[in-house]
């Protein structure tokens, strides 16, 4: 842009031109001039952008003209994240996109949170340092985040969840520590701030007035937002509950879970999930049911109708399924309430009320998540000190020579 052009179109029009293009454009743009690159470099102009596009995705395929959702998920025989679209209506799949995973990463990283085109991946170091990075693939950039070393070797399992948290304008990660014969831990990182902090799980605040349970000595994946906090299944030496993290005040809640019901079922496992905006638990039992069905297993899926009251809870479906696997992998609920199972078909999609199963074309994947967009954003832009990084993938001349 030049001189007398920048002195004719003040730049908070510049700003509004560039905030209505898409990202691809705007990276593009970025590396064509100093000037331009201040402007979309901007945090104000990074989250602006972003709140733009949080209710207007744009793709090649919209949601707004053809029903359906968006599936991601990860290769395991190459290092790609690829995400398509499945039409609701004949359930074929058309990719949106495909990107390399860095190399950066190392090869045991594994996804473990996914909100508004960011992803969460982590893996342990030989140090055991938990090494999770924030990915926004729209743009190539990440960011290493290095929380607290594991002292010792008696912990027994970690639990990530991701947040966008919208009163704050943050992403946020949430870490969950179980340990062998004491307390869980958990920290809380924020990306508008930087950093790791500890955050004390206080079951009195959980309890409430209700008797002292005692402490949380496990906790298990996965961990879901809804509601404006995230989720996981938490024990204590008596029991199990949902441990809720809201995300914007940072505090910890106790969320009862169905009553009585595992009764009269043998359970293969259960795991916490959003059924239609909702707080679910679904449960896998056997089937030993005069369903007309030989071996398989049962779905329970019980739903939370009030968040929040545990009088609320209410079984919606038992769903009969065959050709069930005996590892079973189950990935959550889509939008529309559609139960994402890996059987012995592959990867599949089945309506809980019409119990119809449709196999997705989808071969060789160790992830998979959904979406109701297929969202990109500038989440991640750090400036020019990222610049050199950003044109040299773009195959464009060194910074050097950009233009003032």
């Amino acid at each position: 842009m030049s001189q007398a052009i920048r002195e004719r179109v003040p730049n908070d029009v510049v700003a509004d031109i560039l905030g209505g293009l898409p990202v691809k454009s705007l990276i593009r743009f970025s590396c064509v001039s100093k000037f331009l690159n201040s402007i979309i470099s901007d945090p104000t102009f990074i989250s602006t952008h972003f709140k733009l596009n949080l209710n207007q995705p744009k793709s090649s395929i919209s949601p707004n003209t053809q029903p359906g959702y968006y599936l991601l998920y990860k290769t395991s025989s190459s290092k790609e994240l690829c995400t398509v679209f499945c039409n609701n209506d004949d359930y074929t799949l058309t990719q949106i996109s495909r990107f390399e995973i860095p190399n950066v990463f190392d090869k045991c990283s594994e996804v473990v949170g996914f909100c508004n085109g960011i992803f969460c991946l982590a893996s342990f170091d030989k140090d055991l340092h938990h090494i999770s990075y924030l990915w926004n693939p729209s743009i190539g950039m990440f960011k290493k985040l290095l929380a607290t070393r594991l002292t010792g070797e008696d912990f027994r399992i970690v639990v990530f969840g991701l947040a966008y948290d919208c009163q704050n304008n943050d992403f946020k990660v949430l870490r969950l520590v179980g340990f062998f014969g004491r307390e869980a831990e958990a920290e809380i990182y924020s990306l508008r701030m930087g950093s790791w902090t500890k955050v004390v799980i206080s079951m009195e605040s959980l309890r409430g007035y209700e008797p002292n349970i005692g402490t949380i000595v496990d906790v298990m994946p996965p961990c879901v937002f809804c509601n404006g906090a995230l989720h996981c299944t938490a024990f204590t030496r008596q029991g199990r509950f949902i441990l809720s993290f809201d995300v914007s005040d940072e505090r910890f809640r106790e969320i009862m879970m169905p009553r009585d019901f595992r009764d009269g079922i043998i359970v293969m496992f259960e795991q916490v999930a959003v059924f239609k905006g909702s707080l679910a638990i679904i449960v896998f039992s056997h089937n030993f049911l005069n369903l007309g069905i030989p071996g398989g297993c049962l779905c329970h899926i019980w739903v939370m109708e009030e968040y929040g009251v545990a009088d609320s809870w209410t079984r919606k479906f038992l769903v009969p399924l065959s050709d069930w696997v005996w590892e079973p992998l189950f990935y959550g609920c889509t939008d529309n309430g559609e139960l994402l199972i890996k059987n012995d078909s592959g990867l599949v999609s089945i309506d809980p009320e019409s119990r119809n199963q449709n196999i997705l074309a989808i071969e060789d994947s160790n992830w998979v998540g959904f979406s109701a967009n297929s969202m990109e954003s500038l989440v991640l832009l750090d400036g020019d000190l990222q610049l050199e990084q950003r044109m040299i993938g773009l195959g464009l001349p060194s910074a050097k020579n950009m233009c003032p």
